[in-house]
């Protein structure tokens, strides 16, 4: 599913959402901190490479721990607009 901004939420994930509150407030909370440069439970080293990635145009990723399990959100931060954002389930990467 996508919203007007190219964030995109895949078929699983949003099914899930559906049917759990508490994975969507997850959600939202996740996609917050990510707007914020929070990387989440990425290890020091991908989160140095994150903050390369916002200078040199590569992708962004971040992982966060979810009552469903671990989530993705990643950025492909290419100069070419719009920018692409997708939030999955890491069994669906």
């Amino acid at each position: 599913m996508q919203n007007g901004n190219g964030l995109y939420i895949t078929r699983g994930l949003f099914t899930e959402m559906l049917l759990d509150r508490q994975l969507q407030s997850e959600i939202a909370e996740a996609y917050s901190r990510y707007q914020k440069k929070d990387w989440g439970d990425l290890c020091e080293d991908d989160k140095a490479v994150n903050g390369e990635a916002i200078i040199n145009g590569d992708r962004i990723l971040a992982a966060y721990e979810t009552s469903k399990g671990r989530i993705y959100i990643i950025t492909d931060n290419t100069k070419a607009e719009p920018q692409v954002t997708t939030v999955l389930f890491a069994s669906e990467y």
